[in-house]
C-alpha cells in the first residue's frame, strides 16, 4: 500500500509526459526485506500486456561484457498474477525464459526473488551495507516490449540509510526512469550510504557538464574530496584528446566506485556512468594506484559508448556479443588509459616505460599474436571476457588480450603519425569522434581505415597499416619507433638462461585448469607456451616435475633456482610423471626473449634535443 501511495504522490507532482510514461511503460518495484541474506524482492508490472501468451526473461549477457553470463540462475520464486493477486499461468521454457499463458489479464505482474552476492561490474551484490545492481543481472524483461519506457522504484532506502546513485533519471521519492530497455540495462545503480563529491566542467560548446564521484568505502569526506580533484585532473586531460566532453544525458556523468577487500575488482563502462569496483581496504593512501581504472573507463564514454562498433549496436542481451573491433574499442582505450595518467603527471617516465614493455611483449612475444590478427583476437572475446567455464583452455597459445594487442597497435600508430605525418593519435581519435561518435553513427573496420586515410591524406598508408596490423599478423618496428622518443627497446634479461613458463604458479586444482592432486613435485597446471624450451621438451599440463638436474623439485622456487644456476645452451634432465607413469626429458635452455623499454638516460645513452622534443609532445599535458 505504501508503494502505491508513494507512486501516486509522485505522479500527482509529475508532468504529463512522465505520468503517461508510467501508464504505458514497465514498472519495477525493488525491495530489500532480506538484505542480510543477499536477497531482493522485485515486482514487475506490465500494463497493456501483449494479447496472447508472451515471454519474459533474464539476460545472458551484459553491456560492456562480451561473454555470456547466466543471470537466470540467481532468480527464484517467479510468479505471475493479475493486479488483484490472482495467479496467472506461467511456464519456465528455459533456464532464463518464462512464458505467460494466453488467458492473462490486461495488466500482468511478475514477482521474483533476486539473489546477489558478487560485487563487480557484471553481477549484483546485496547486503545490509549496499545494493550494488548491474541491471541485466537484476531485472527480467519482455523481449517484444523493449521500446517501452521504464520506471523503477527503490524501496527500503530509509531502513538501511541508503542513497541512490545512478545514471537513470531521478523522478523524485526513490523513483527513477529510463526511456527504454537498452538504457535501463546500461544504468548500474548503487544504493548505499556512499560519500560523494562533484564538480562542473565547462564544455567546448559553453554548456556545463556535471561530474559526480560516488564512493562506497570506509573513507572520510576529505579523502574523497581530494581524490575527486585527482580524477578531475584526469577528466580534463581526456577532454583535451577529443577537444570536448560528450553531451551527457541529463547533463551529468557519474563514477560509481565500490572499494572494499571483499569486492571482486572490475571496471565497466556505461553511457553516462562507469561502475568501478576495487578490492582494496580504502581509497586513502591508494589514490594513484586506483586511478588507472578511472582513466580507462572514462575514456570509454567517448570510445565504445558513443564511438560505437556496429557489431555491438544494439547490444543483444540474449547471447554473447561478438565484435572484430575490440582491438580499437578496448585496445586503444587501454593505451590512452595509461598514457593520460602520464600526461596528468600521475605516472613517472620510468613507470610508463614499464607499461610500454607490457604492450610490446604482448605483440612480439606471444604465440597468439604471431599467428592471429588483432581482429581475430577481438572475436575471441566471447570466450575470454570473464567467460564462465570450468574446463582448461589453451589460451597461453591461442589468445592474446585485445586490450594489449590493440594497445600496442595504438602505440605504433601514434608514433608513426607523429614521425611520418606530423600528426598524432589524438588527431585520429578526434577525427573518428567527429565522423562517428558525436553523431552516434556505428562504425566498421573499413570505416576506421577510411578515417585514417582522410586524416593522413594517404589512402595507401591507411590500407597498408590495416592490412598488415589489423587484418594481418605483421608487426611494427617498435625499436625504431620508440627510439624517436629517446626510449630503448632491449632484452629484459640478456645472457640469462631461461626455460619458459610452466603455465601456472604451481597451484593445485584451480578452476579452469588441470586438476592435479599430488603431494609431491611441481604440477604443471595449464598449457605450456609453444616455442619455449619447456614446450619443446614435451612437458605440458598434467605432468608433475619431480627432479631437475638431479635436484628434487617441490615448488616453483626450487625449479627456478636450478635454471638460474645454468647458462644459455645448457641441458637440464627433467624427471616427471603423469598418467602413463614416470618419464625423463631434456630441456635445452635459451635466452629469455622478453623485452623491456627504458629511457635513453637510464640506458646510459645521450638524449638528443629532437628526441626530447618528440617525447615532450607525446607525453606532456595537453590541457590549456
Amino acid at each position: 500500500m505504501k508503494k502505491l501511495l508513494l507512486l501516486s504522490i509522485v505522479l500527482l507532482g509529475a508532468g504529463a509526459s512522465f505520468a503517461q510514461q508510467v501508464s504505458k511503460g514497465i514498472f519495477y518495484s525493488v525491495s530489500f526485506p532480506n538484505a542480510v541474506h543477499h536477497e531482493a524482492e522485485i515486482v514487475m508490472t506490465i500494463p497493456q500486456a501483449p494479447g496472447k501468451e508472451f515471454k519474459i526473461r533474464m539476460s545472458r549477457s551484459s553491456a560492456g561484457r562480451y561473454a555470456t553470463h547466466e543471470f537466470g540462475k540467481n532468480i527464484y520464486n517467479v510468479k505471475a498474477t493479475d493486479v488483484s493477486g490472482k495467479a496467472i499461468d506461467l511456464k519456465q521454457l528455459e533456464g532464463d525464459v518464462y512464458e505467460v499463458g494466453p488467458d492473462h489479464s490486461e495488466t500482468v505482474k511478475i514477482s521474483y526473488t533476486l539473489f546477489g552476492n558478487w560485487t563487480d561490474g557484471t553481477y549484483a551484490s546485496i547486503d545490509v551495507s549496499h545494493a550494488h545492481l548491474n541491471m541485466p543481472a537484476a531485472f527480467m524483461w519482455v523481449p517484444e516490449l523493449q521500446k517501452r519506457p521504464i520506471t523503477v522504484e527503490f524501496n527500503d532506502l530509509e531502513k538501511y540509510g541508503w542513497k541512490v546513485a545512478t545514471q537513470l533519471k531521478n523522478e523524485g521519492a526513490g523513483i527513477y526512469s529510463a526511456p527504454d530497455l537498452q538504457y535501463l540495462m546500461d544504468s548500474p545503480t548503487e544504493l548505499s550510504n556512499f560519500t560523494e563529491t562533484s564538480w562542473n566542467v565547462v564544455n567546448t560548446d559553453g554548456k556545463t557538464e556535471k561530474i559526480n564521484l560516488v564512493v562506497h568505502s570506509d573513507d572520510a569526506q576529505p579523502v574523497i574530496d581530494n581524490f575527486g580533484k585527482m580524477v578531475q585532473k584526469m577528466v580534463l586531460e581526456e577532454k583535451a584528446v577529443f577537444g570536448e566532453l560528450p553531451t551527457y544525458d541529463f547533463g551529468e556523468y557519474t563514477f560509481l566506485d565500490d572499494v572494499h577487500p571483499t569486492t571482486a575488482g572490475d571496471g565497466m563502462e556505461h553511457r553516462n556512468s562507469t561502475c568501478i569496483v576495487q578490492p582494496i581496504d580504502k581509497v586513502e593512501g591508494n589514490e594513484v594506484k586506483l586511478l588507472g581504472t578511472f582513466s580507462h573507463e572514462y575514456f570509454h564514454s567517448w570510445n565504445v559508448k558513443r564511438i560505437r562498433p556496429k557489431s555491438l549496436e544494439p547490444f543483444n542481451f540474449e547471447h554473447a556479443n561478438m565484435s572484430s573491433e575490440l582491438w580499437f574499442a578496448e585496445g586503444f582505450t587501454q593505451y590512452y588509459g595509461e598514457l593520460l595518467l602520464e600526461r596528468s603527471s600521475f605516472r613517472t617516465i620510468d613507470e610508463y616505460t614499464h607499461t610500454l614493455s607490457g604492450l610490446v611483449n604482448a605483440v612480439l612475444n606471444t604465440p597468439a599474436a604471431a599467428n592471429y590478427s588483432a581482429a581475430q583476437m577481438s572475436r575471441y572475446s566471447v570466450f575470454a571476457d570473464a567467460g564462465v567455464s570450468i574446463d582448461p583452455n589453451n589460451n597461453n597459445n591461442v589468445f592474446t588480450s585485445y586490450y594489449y594487442y590493440g594497445g600496442a597497435t595504438a602505440l605504433a600508430l601514434d608514433l608513426r603519425l607523429r614521425s611520418e605525418f606530423n600528426l598524432t593519435l589524438d588527431d585520429y581519435m578526434k577525427a573518428v569522434w567527429l565522423a562517428r561518435g558525436k553523431i552516434m553513427k556505428p562504425y566498421t573496420i573499413p570505416d576506421l581505415q577510411s578515417d585514417l586515410a582522410k586524416l593522413t591524406k594517404n589512402p595507401k598508408f591507411a590500407a597498408d597499416f590495416f592490412n598488415k596490423y589489423i587484418y594481418g599478423i605483421e608487426k611494427n618496428n617498435y625499436e625504431a619507433l620508440l627510439a624517436k622518443a629517446g626510449l630503448v627497446l632491449k632484452k629484459a634479461e640478456p645472457g640469462k638462461a631461461w626455460a619458459g613458463s610452466l603455465g601456472g604458479n604451481g597451484g593445485r586444482g584451480r578452476s579452469g585448469q588441470s586438476r592435479i592432486t599430488t603431494t609431491e613435485g611441481l604440477p604443471i597446471t595449464s598449457s605450456t607456451v609453444s616455442g619455449t624450451p619447456i614446450y619443446k621438451a614435451g612437458l605440458d599440463a598434467g605432468d608433475v616435475i619431480l627432479k631437475a638436474d638431479g635436484t628434487e623439485i617441490k615448488d616453483q622456487q626450487a625449479f627456478d633456482a636450478v635454471v638460474a644456476s645454468k647458462n644459455i645452451g645448457d641441458k637440464i634432465v627433467i624427471s616427471y610423471k603423469n598418467r602413463t607413469g614416470n618419464h625423463e626429458t631434456t630441456i635445452t635452455l635459451e635466452e629469455n626473449p622478453y623485452l623491456e623499454v627504458v629511457t635513453f638516460e637510464k640506458a646510459g645513452k645521450e638524449l638528443t634535443k629532437d628526441q626530447q622534443a618528440f617525447r615532450n609532445n607525446w607525453l606532456l599535458s595537453k590541457v590549456k
